[in-house]
């Protein structure tokens, strides 16, 4: 069953891909909007500004949603992220905490996917 938190989460990611970095935050956070990603400061702003200059850097970036599952209010993504072609990319997951069908938190964990692993199962 997908719900409005959950379709709301992928929209927002496959916004934030795209390079509608700010339309997603438009459309999708709420006005007290945080983040816990380590690297920036844990304000809207802060993290808006890093997502556009990445999608800038990486224009040809793709995301493939693997899964996404809700509970209550909370959405998880995990997802495989490749920055450019041919590059193997990261294993994601994003966490989404929701308020009135809005993002009000997000937290995000991330591994790169080694080019040789003994796991036959893949990273997916």
């Amino acid at each position: 069953m997908v719900t409005a938190n959950k379709e709301n989460a992928v929209s927002f990611l496959r916004l934030i891909v795209s390079g509608e970095v700010r339309e997603a935050y438009r459309n999708y956070a709420s006005p007290a909007f945080i983040h816990h990603n380590p690297y920036f400061r844990g304000d809207v702003e802060s993290l808006m500004l890093a997502m556009a200059e990445n999608a800038a850097a990486y224009p040809d970036k793709r995301l493939e949603i693997k899964h996404a599952i809700e509970e209550g209010n909370m959405v998880a993504v995990h997802s495989h992220i490749q920055l450019e072609q041919g590059d193997i990319g990261r294993a994601i997951v994003h966490i989404f905490r929701f308020e009135n069908e809005r993002i009000a938190e997000l937290w995000d964990v991330g591994q790169p996917i080694p080019a040789e692993s003994p796991n036959e199962n893949g990273a997916f």
